[in-house]
């Protein structure tokens, strides 16, 4: 029976996770989650979980009185997560959000475990830490996000130096179809509702804005190791093709499901078996038709900005990730527009370029953490300047 640890349970890769794993074959040796400690503390119950933990160190006591009387031990604490990333298990399936994830996935490779990565903000802010962690403490990375277990799987039993190009889809979001004037009037409710996946909030409009694929652009070339100019991205409107691998005599090899995350999540659990999950199959012929186009840069900015940090290297994964955290929070508390994050993390991005460090060989987790924080202090006075230039 293989031991699993869920980071970020409660959220959507969290529980579709758990779906699979309450099917049989998995014992959960712990679980992680933010503030919904009603579900997380239910979680842990349900799956006997030795240990629950909260990454906010005031929730510490409301989540130990939802579990008195029972065997699990409670922390809280951004520390304690990385604790519980760091207990033996086979595997660790990191579904945090955000730069938060990075710690807990060291933490998991220092432990020798497999990391099962859906948190690929840890390959964006510090993927050759990531890799070299893994590397030396005999870890493994397995690939989460639909994308890149896509590619992960049409390269089972190929040589990565035989590998061409790598196309990456994108659903194009919530305003694929919006007139562009209309975009920038776009409010967070709107751009939180995407028209294929079932995903949370934060992730949902990442994908309306091509932020999230920007991501899984830099995230295939520290993952895969591909050079910037091997990887490209085409809107897909139907999300059935999730990512497609091109050789050098010219053959593709595409990977094909419906958009649902827990075929990603299940191969990875399973690995390196293949099981039965509870998907629905793909019906071509109901399906009709595959569309396939080159994205819009003015539609999607933020696109652009991912080949700029590739060609950048070092910490400006991390001050593109921290920047756009930011910016998201602006928007999703109407400080600035839609179209005004990707404006406001290419200026970032500007700011750091020149900064003394930044593109330093030797990455530690502390100076990716200092250009992190560097990055969020530089978003959020770009931020006060656009509000007082727009009055």
């Amino acid at each position: 029976m293989k031991r699993v640890t869920l980071l970020g349970s409660t959220g959507s890769i969290g529980e579709s996770a758990l779906d699979l794993i309450g099917r049989g074959g998995f014992r959960v040796e712990a679980v992680t989650g933010g503030r919904n400690l009603a579900r997380l503390a239910e979680q842990a119950v349900e799956t006997g979980a030795a240990l629950a933990v909260t990454c906010f160190s005031e929730c510490y006591e409301e989540l130990a009185a939802r579990l008195e009387g029972t065997d699990v031990e409670v922390a809280a604490g951004p520390d304690a997560v990385a604790q519980a990333a760091g207990r033996p298990a086979d595997l660790v399936l990191n579904g945090i959000v955000g730069a938060a994830g990075l710690q807990p996935s060291l933490a998991a490779l220092t432990a020798g475990s497999t990391l099962a990565l859906a948190n690929k903000e840890s390959l964006v802010c510090a993927g050759p830490l990531v890799m070299a962690t893994a590397a030396r403490h005999g870890g493994r990375v397995l690939p989460v996000d639909s994308e890149h277990s896509a590619v992960f799987q049409a390269l089972v039993g190929e040589d990565i130096g035989a590998v061409e190009r790598v196309v990456i889809t994108a659903s194009g979001g919530a305003f694929r179809d919006w007139p562009l004037e209309e975009i920038a009037r776009a409010t967070p409710e709107q751009a939180a509702t995407h028209p294929n996946w079932d995903m949370g909030q934060r992730i949902t409009i990442d994908s309306a804005s091509m932020f999230n694929k920007a991501l899984e652009v830099i995230e295939a070339h520290e993952f895969f190791g591909l050079a910037p100019e091997q990887i490209e991205v085409l809107v897909h409107p139907q999300s059935a093709v999730h990512a497609l691998v091109g050789f050098v005599d010219g053959a593709m090899m595409a990977h094909l499901g419906a958009p649902d995350m827990r075929h990603a999540i299940g191969y990875a659990l399973n690995w390196p078996e293949r099981a039965a999950l509870p998907v629905d199959r793909l019906d071509l012929a109901a399906l009709g038709r595959l569309d396939f186009a080159t994205p819009d840069p003015a539609r999607y900015p933020a696109l652009g900005l991912a080949w700029e940090v590739m060609r950048a290297g070092g910490l400006m994964g991390a001050v593109f990730n921290a920047a756009k955290e930011a910016a998201l929070d602006g928007f999703l508390d109407r400080r600035i527009g839609f179209a005004d994050m990707a404006r406001i993390v290419e200026r970032v991005m500007g700011r750091m370029a020149s900064q003394t460090g930044l593109n330093n060989d030797m990455m530690s987790l502390d100076n990716v953490l200092q250009a992190d924080q560097m990055a969020r202090q530089l978003a959020r006075e770009a931020m006060a300047e656009a509000k007082e230039a727009t009055g």
